[in-house]
């Protein structure tokens, strides 16, 4: 099935997971050296789709293919991704772990209804499945509540609710 989204479209549906990510990550309330190890589980996350999905033309069509002959079109791919995403974050005023989260729950309901009118229904769910595959993998990355590293939990209650509100707003 061929996409059909349109640039804007396709802008949500690529920054999404890295702004579920970045949700998460600053969910948790890890320290320094915990939301740092989250937002490298979150990158590791993110580039898994193209190897965990090959057959998804919609995440092969966001994500960028470290393996691809043609780098510089990937990397023109992420920059063009990033841009858009922080362009849309200065316009709507994200200046707080709490508004990027608001922002991004309102983005997955607008996502949602994307995959659930746009998408083939194969491939959205697998995009949902990836989508909340990245919040989960962040959640695990560190533990909250211990003290220089040692015990805590691995998941935390905010981090269990952010998830929670993130599957219902994709519709998973």
């Amino acid at each position: 099935m061929a996409l059909n989204l349109t640039d804007d479209e396709l802008q949500l549906l690529a920054a999404l997971p890295q702004s579920i990510g970045s949700a998460v990550a600053f969910a948790g309330r890890s320290g320094l050296f915990g939301t740092g190890k989250e937002m490298f589980a979150s990158g590791q996350a993110l580039m898994a789709g193209v190897k965990d999905y090959p057959g998804n033309a919609l995440i092969q069509a966001i994500v960028p293919d470290p393996s691809a002959a043609d780098k510089s079109a990937e990397l023109d791919q992420a920059r063009k991704t990033r841009d858009w995403a922080m362009a849309r974050m200065k316009a709507k005023g994200i200046t707080s772990a709490e508004k990027l989260t608001a922002q991004t729950l309102e983005d997955a309901g607008e996502a949602a209804q994307l995959l659930d009118t746009k998408v083939d229904p194969a491939e959205a769910a697998q995009y949902r499945q990836w989508a909340l595959g990245v919040a989960e993998k962040v959640a695990m990355a560190s533990t909250e509540g211990g003290f220089l590293g040692f015990g805590g939990t691995r998941l935390s209650e905010e981090e269990q609710k952010l998830i929670g509100a993130l599957r219902a707003a994709l519709g998973a």
